[in-house]
């Protein structure tokens, strides 16, 4: 399963989604310029941008990186980041011994205010059901290969609590500034399906 497994999903679904929106907007339902900005706020403003904002203040503030773990829902907060779908969150930390990756096994419960809208794969059926099943299988796939003696972690998010994924921060970022570092901290890896950019592979 990669990333663009099933085009069929993400072609009948943005048919729907056209569908509803021209029906919506045709009975004055729904201002397109107000839909627009909906969409653009949650895919480029609350979106991955704040949660890479989050674990680059984790990876610098190590006092920061200890609130993060023992309270996510209130050091998120603090950075301005919280709302519906991150009312109750939990932040898990990547290690040299640990990976951690998140599904929603039910649904598609996602962590809006840090990751924005979820991406169709992971409110996809093979996903949902083969992350918990075959979790290495599933990461090898998205080009995440985990050594043996690594343990995955595999966390299922609910109506109840959602969860951000700390990758670990790369080596050679250690002279970075917390705006640089977050251009290295990707969707992907606060989800758990990828790693953090190496720096300078920035803009490539």
């Amino acid at each position: 399963m990669s990333k663009d497994h099933d085009h069929s999903e993400l072609s009948e679904t943005a048919l729907r989604v056209k569908a509803l929106e021209s029906l919506l907007i045709e009975k004055g339902y729904v201002d397109p310029a107000a839909l627009d900005e909906l969409v653009d706020t949650y895919e480029t403003k609350v979106g991955p941008r704040n949660g890479a904002r989050v674990v680059a203040k984790a990876w610098s503030d190590p006092e920061y990186r200890k609130w993060l773990i023992s309270d996510a829902t209130a050091a998120i907060a603090s950075l301005g980041f919280a709302g519906r779908q991150g009312e109750h969150m939990v932040a898990v930390e990547n290690t040299p011994n640990v990976h951690n990756m998140v599904v929603c096994t039910l649904c598609s419960c996602y962590p809006w205010p840090v990751l924005g809208l979820p991406p169709v794969w992971y409110k996809s059926a093979p996903y949902r059901s083969r992350a918990v099943i075959d979790p290495r299988g599933v990461l090898a796939e998205f080009g995440v290969k985990i050594d043996e003696d690594t343990e995955v972690r595999v966390w299922d998010s609910t109506a109840e609590i959602r969860y951000l994924v700390i990758p670990m921060r790369p080596t050679g970022s250690e002279d970075m500034k917390e705006d640089e570092l977050a251009a290295l901290v990707t969707r992907d890896s606060m989800i758990g399906t990828g790693m953090a950019l190496k720096p300078g592979a920035v803009g490539r």
